[in-house]
């Protein structure tokens, strides 16, 4: 396993759709591995694929409804991950690793279910609600080259983001 770089948001690959996974071998066991080690690593809440410039439909969320200390225990894999159901809406703080040091105010849904497969190929559904269809919502934007930027509502001061760090 390796931590992989994770692109800033100047690089064109984030920008472009990834590619749906239909070969659940060695290679996508890799991708995903390495990427659970580099989302612990840079203490991120969820990480797609295209950030670590790889344009196929993988993702791994973090489940916020999972009380653990273990981060690895509350990671979950998404792989062609598709929303089936959302409802409510929520308004919240949101970042990106991919662009470090901002952040702003989005509009999500509060509650997401999704079908996605696991790393064998098998299909689940998934239901996340607040933080986790927060991730949801983000991760699947990268997947689809859209960055949060583009749908941040107001950003926060250098001051609201130290608030809300406290």
């Amino acid at each position: 396993m390796a931590i992989r770089n994770i692109l800033l948001d100047s690089d064109p690959i984030l920008k472009k759709k990834s590619r749906v996974i239909a070969d659940f071998n060695k290679r996508l066991h890799v991708l995903i591995d390495d990427m659970r080690e580099t989302l612990v690593e840079a203490n991120g809440l969820g990480l797609a694929a295209p950030q670590v410039g790889v344009l196929r439909r993988v993702a791994l969320i973090l489940d916020s409804s999972i009380e653990s200390e273990d981060i690895k225990s509350k990671i979950v894999e998404l792989v062609n991950p598709v929303i089936l159901k959302q409802s409510g809406e929520q308004t919240g703080r949101e970042g990106c690793l991919s662009v470090p040091g901002v952040c702003g105010i989005v509009t999500r849904p509060e509650v997401v279910t999704i079908q996605a497969q696991d790393r064998n190929g098998k299909a689940f559904k998934f239901t996340g609600k607040e933080m986790t269809a927060r991730a949801i919502c983000h991760e699947i934007d990268h997947l689809d080259g859209v960055l949060f930027t583009t749908r941040v509502e107001r950003w926060l001061t250098e001051d609201e983001m130290e608030e809300e760090v406290e």
